[in-house]
């Protein structure tokens, strides 16, 4: 750490948050905002001429999500810690962000002095996850423990290929066209994958996709 005080960059595209969050760490003589980006992009450019020692990202963002962007960020700065601040608190994505190496994982609505500590801890090595997502990932684990299904054969094999559709942007006509079913069945099929996965949109569905064919 530079001059002993916790460089902190902030990757989130929310003004408000970010200003919020800034407010916060100038408080901190220990710790001081080297920069903020309300893209991925911005903020690797970012990492590429600083090296933050801590870095506050955002989970959800315009061009992509904290999967993504913590795994290029362990790439262009190992040494960076790095922190995932988000409102979700889903299970699909714990073991993920616990996969690419993430540092912390907290919710958005934590007390402002437990950003704060969380921020020097993970600076000092340590790892920490919200209490919240902590009892969910240990639920997970039990849960596991008593259910033979395997994430990875959640999905027969058209669903895996309809994901790698929407994935590439494609419509359920043109998905419809590709595959030889009725778009009323690919309808049905987006559904289900959406249910499966536990995602809200085709969006979303499409960084999942992304993220676990990245894992392979």
């Amino acid at each position: 750490m530079t001059d002993n005080l916790i460089k902190v960059l902030l990757i989130d595209d929310h003004d408000i948050v970010r200003l919020g969050i800034r407010t916060l760490i100038q408080k901190n003589e220990d710790m001081i905002v080297c920069g903020e980006s309300g893209t991925l992009e911005g903020g690797y450019k970012i990492i590429e001429d600083i090296k933050p020692d801590v870095v506050l990202l955002d989970m959800k963002l315009p061009d992509g999500d904290g999967i993504i962007g913590c795994r290029t960020i362990k790439k262009l700065s190992p040494e960076s810690k790095v922190i995932i601040l988000t409102a979700y608190g889903e299970d699909s994505l714990i073991v993920e962000v616990i996969k690419v190496g993430a540092d912390g994982y907290l919710l958005k609505n934590i007390d402002s002095k437990k950003i704060i500590s969380s921020i020097r801890d993970v600076a000092n090595g340590n790892k920490i996850l919200d209490q919240k997502v902590l009892n969910k990932f240990i639920d997970m684990v039990k849960n596991k423990d008593k259910n033979t299904d395997n994430d990875d054969i959640l999905l027969t094999k058209q669903e895996r290929n309809i994901l790698e559709l929407i994935s590439k942007g494609k419509t359920n006509k043109e998905i419809s066209s590709e595959l030889y079913v009725a778009e009323k069945t690919v309808r049905n099929y987006v559904s289900t994958i959406l249910k499966k996965i536990n995602v809200d949109n085709r969006t979303e569905a499409a960084m999942y996709w992304v993220r676990q064919k990245s894992l392979f």
